[in-house]
């Protein structure tokens, strides 16, 4: 009996050690349900006589090691977030390599990225690769980009629209080259604008569609003019003097201004060495090539064709110009284009009559 009263007294002392035990291994509130199942074993086991230090030690590593697991996981999302892929880098890397495959050069390549740093790679990439099917090579794109570098600003849709427009007037297959050279605003300029250019050739020039783009190639500076100048320009050459459709187009004479084609054709004609042919066609006086007037240089032409001095025709170049001053005061050069034609045909009259 007496044996039996002391069992029970050192169960009464071992509950409250173990209760106090298992209050401090217990973990935070919403830990799994596990937790209290693997307690109550050792209080069981502790009751039992069992060895709870034992028990406690071997609990207790395994809820030391569960905050280390959430430690390594937070430090990889840490390290997934302190190292993020560039991206850019990447699309620019891509574009670079992309654009050495076509045959551009290291310092193209940088002088490409470097005409608008704020501008989508891969939108550079796009313009350059419709022209390159326009048969164009690396050296006149990154000519062309340069001098307009609003070309970069365009819409592939835009490019495509315009491409397809421009091999429709012939202006494809390495005929390009030139007109992107010489204005590579044929890109950026509204179409309306081209057309009216292209109908003025066609309609009042009487060019033919082959003539239209041969000077499309040749003389793309037209697509700059204002269509009556243009028209002007043509006039006075046919009617004033005296050059068809045919010699127009090879003497690439629609490119030069109209201040020099007046200024050595007037001073020809006041020195006698050029003649307004006639209705056949024929002169007194065999005419200067158009090549001899107005494809060579200054110094040239005096020398070769006019057979003059500087100093006169510096003195007929402000005598010129002072008389255009005089006749647009009066207002008789408002309708010189209407009236070339007209005048050369009432001259011829009368000098058959005479």
């Amino acid at each position: 009996m007496a044996a039996f009263r002391r069992q029970v007294l050192d169960c009464c002392r071992l509950f409250p050690l173990t209760w106090a035990r298992m209050a401090r291994e217990t973990p935070c509130l919403g830990e799994r349900k596990t937790t209290t199942a693997s307690l109550l074993r050792k209080l069981t086991t502790a009751s039992s006589g069992g060895d709870l230090e034992e028990l406690s030690c071997a609990g207790s590593n395994k809820y030391v090691k569960e905050p280390e697991c959430r430690t390594n996981l937070v430090q990889c999302v840490l390290e997934k977030q302190r190292t993020p892929v560039d991206r850019g880098s990447l699309e620019l890397e891509k574009v670079t390599s992309s654009l050495l495959d076509m045959g551009f050069s290291d310092a193209h390549v940088n002088e490409l990225l470097s005409i608008r740093p704020g501008a989508n790679p891969q939108q550079l990439l796009d313009i350059i690769s419709e022209f390159m099917l326009l048969g164009l090579n690396p050296e006149p794109v990154c000519v062309a980009l340069k001098k307009s570098p609003q070309l970069l600003k365009l819409s592939i849709m835009q490019m495509k629209k315009r491409s397809i427009y421009l091999r429709k007037l012939g202006l494809g297959e390495g005929k390009l080259k030139r007109v992107l050279h010489c204005c590579p605003e044929v890109f950026t300029m509204h179409q309306r604008d081209i057309d009216d250019i292209v109908q003025v050739l066609k309609e009042k020039c009487l060019f033919t569609v082959q003539q239209v783009t041969s000077i499309l190639h040749r003389c793309p500076s037209v697509l700059r003019e204002e269509p009556r100048e243009l028209e002007y320009k043509f006039q006075y050459a046919y009617f004033r003097m005296g050059v068809k459709q045919l010699d127009i187009v090879r003497s690439e004479f629609l490119q030069y201004s109209m201040t020099k084609i007046k200024q050595r054709h007037v001073y020809l004609e006041r020195l006698g060495r050029y003649q307004t042919p006639d209705k056949k066609g024929q002169t007194q006086i065999p005419n200067p090539l158009l090549k001899d007037i107005l494809r060579v240089s200054e110094a040239e032409f005096l020398a070769r064709t006019a057979r003059s001095s500087v100093e006169e025709f510096e003195v007929f170049k402000k005598l010129l110009a002072r008389e255009e001053d005089e006749e647009s005061e009066s207002g008789l050069s408002d309708d010189k284009s209407a009236s070339l034609g007209e005048d050369e045909e009432d001259e011829e009259d009368e000098e058959e009559q005479l």
